[in-house]
């Protein structure tokens, strides 16, 4: 898979009312704000990376372009219905801003899984994570169609996509799973994180 082939998107417009606003992807883990090693591994897989969410200077610090929502209050999928939308290769690599420990070569499985779908996505015994996820360009008009007829829980746009998925064993190929698919909803996570990193 070469890099130039896909694209990669920071979902960042959530309102992190648990954090009290503040920017979670400005975050300190392992002695690196998440956005900056997010930004490490996504460059080894996409060719561009760029933000969804609100202008921020921790994102144009890092020469990041910023896309606000294309549908203000659509949520999550607001946010991946955007990221199809600016223009780029055909594969999306999609991340919440909140998850410090992606591989690159997971990320390149999600890629290449999502070949002949309108995307691939993670699958545990949690659920799926449709933002952790590649996504075809043409899953966007199936998207739209969702957000307009009001049907807005992101982890349920199987019903209107097909999505390859990876599996809890797939991910376990590259590392723990209950580290690379950590992501930072409260504060009660955060300290988690921190303190297994003393």
């Amino acid at each position: 898979m070469e890099a130039s082939t896909t694209t990669a998107a920071i979902v960042a417009g959530g309102r992190a009312r648990r954090f009290s606003g503040q920017d979670k992807s400005r975050l300190v883990v392992e002695g690196r704000t998440i956005i900056v090693r997010q930004v490490d591994v996504l460059q080894r897989v996409a060719g561009r990376v760029f933000v969804v969410g609100h202008a921020s200077t921790s994102f144009t610090a890092l020469g990041l372009a910023v896309y606000p929502d294309r549908i203000p209050g659509a949520g999550a999928l607001g946010g991946i219905y955007t990221a199809l939308s600016v223009e780029g290769p055909d594969a999306v690599l999609v991340v919440a801003c909140d998850m410090p420990f992606l591989d690159a070569a997971m990320l390149a499985r999600l890629v290449s899984m999502s070949e002949g779908h309108d995307g691939a996505w993670v699958r545990t015994a949690r659920g799926v994570e449709p933002l952790l996820a590649c996504y075809r360009r043409r899953a966007a008009s199936s998207l739209r169609a969702e957000i307009d007829a009001g049907r807005m829980k992101a982890g349920a746009i199987d019903r209107a996509l097909d999505m390859a998925e990876m599996t809890e064993d797939i991910v376990a190929a590259f590392g723990p799973p209950e580290r690379l698919l950590t992501n930072l909803n409260s504060p009660a996570d955060y300290a988690r994180v921190q303190q297994a990193s003393r």
